[in-house]
């Protein structure tokens, strides 16, 4: 199961990176966000506007640690869509280094004997389950996280898809993922887990959230790619 422990994961040595990153090669700067680490913790740092581009404009040997450079990319997305909400910020960080290891995003879990390419076949397997153990909820879940992980980061290929074959479209994508969450929300083992207000915040707020993956797709991760969807959205 994919949990909120991005933050968690990041040691000194990020916090050091982003107060470097920052400063900007300034060092009387670069001790000022030392100083603020040390009297206020990391998220006054983490949250500073500019740091996702400061660190996409690092040029030294040192680079932005897979943990730190999700979250950052992750809550400044969210920020800028309007939505401070840190635990959510570290849960979809979470799911975005998750999915992005090989083929983790067509399986609920690492290890698990089935993969799925589409949201009918996540849907059918969960038609007719017991939905009251752990698969049910997974299933649930996965439902939410992959029309965010496909529609957020890949909405070019999604609409190419549709153009050429009729394949669905984004707000189908945002109708699914918020029905998973939702659901997840409500299943037995979420508040066991602690992760029931995580799945609800995401079901409220799918759109938007998708709105914000697409935005940091264009701009970070596809960067260099132009389409006329990518146009139109930056309009």
């Amino acid at each position: 199961m994919i949990l909120a422990n991005v933050r968690g994961r990041l040691r000194m040595q990020d916090f050091r990176l982003v107060a470097l990153a920052l400063a900007r090669g300034d060092a009387r700067r670069r001790a000022r966000y030392e100083e603020l680490l040390l009297e206020q913790g990391p998220d006054p740092l983490l949250d500073e506007p500019g740091l996702l581009e400061a660190l996409l404009a690092l040029r030294t040997l040192a680079v932005p640690s897979p943990p730190l450079f999700a979250y950052v990319a992750v809550r400044h997305a969210l920020r800028a869509a309007a939505v401070d909400d840190r635990e959510l910020a570290d849960y979809l960080a979470a799911l975005l280094l998750e999915f992005g290891d090989h083929d983790r995003h067509t399986r609920i879990r690492r290890a698990d004997d089935e993969s799925y390419g589409y949201l009918f076949d996540i849907v059918e397997d969960l038609t007719g389950l017991d939905d009251t153990g752990e698969r049910g909820l997974l299933l649930r879940v996965h439902l939410g996280n992959y029309s965010l992980w496909f529609a957020g980061l890949f909405p070019d290929f999604i609409e190419a898809r549709r153009t050429r074959k009729g394949g669905p479209d984004l707000p189908y994508y945002d109708a699914v993922g918020r029905q998973g969450y939702r659901l997840a929300s409500q299943h037995r083992l979420a508040e066991r887990f602690g992760v029931a207000s995580i799945y609800r915040s995401a079901a409220e707020r799918f759109p938007t959230l998708r709105v914000a993956f697409n935005r940091l797709s264009d701009r970070v991760f596809f960067r260099n790619v132009s389409t006329p969807e990518k146009i139109l959205r930056n309009l």
